[in-house]
């Protein structure tokens, strides 16, 4: 674990910001829970919209992609409360997002999207998605540390 954490702090001192910062994360949340795709999202709570400023699947979900911020009960979840999410199978993920046929078709049935956060305010969230019941909650306190690292990068492009 210590190994990754000071990757992405090393990352840091990087010029190219914040892709080298995402792509350090990308790694280290690899290697300690493991993706078939992962995405940065920034929250810009002013428009109601999530905006896509990482993923490692850009064809399938390109950089730049928004997302409504909505009423649904797993928004009021990350972005209110600050409280992360594990969806263990295909049924979860359909709860979860509308576009659940293309998460589907790219083999993941189970996420965890983990919120980050800077004085009370969710800044954005990091998701890992993977084969079904990929993720349990044992895995959340690594995943926490590595997604709050994310932060100074995340900072960078939020309004």
């Amino acid at each position: 674990m210590m190994h990754q954490i000071d990757s992405v702090i090393a990352s840091y001192a990087a010029a190219d910001q914040p892709m080298t910062t995402f792509q350090a994360v990308d790694a280290a949340l690899k290697s300690v829970a493991g993706h078939i795709l992962f995405t940065v999202l920034i929250s810009h709570h002013d428009t109601k919209e999530s905006e896509r400023f990482y993923s490692n699947l850009p064809d399938a979900y390109p950089v730049g992609g928004k997302k409504p911020i909505t009423d649904h009960p797993l928004m009021k979840k990350l972005l209110g409360e600050g409280t992360h999410y594990i969806g263990y199978n295909a049924a979860d993920i359909e709860w979860a997002f509308f576009d659940h046929k293309l998460i589907h078709s790219l083999g993941c049935e189970s996420v965890i999207n983990m919120p980050v956060r800077w004085q009370g305010r969710t800044i954005g969230t990091l998701n890992l998605l993977d084969r079904a019941n990929a993720y349990n909650e044992d895995m959340i306190p690594a995943v926490r540390r590595v997604a709050q690292l994310a932060l100074p990068a995340m900072m960078m492009v939020a309004k």
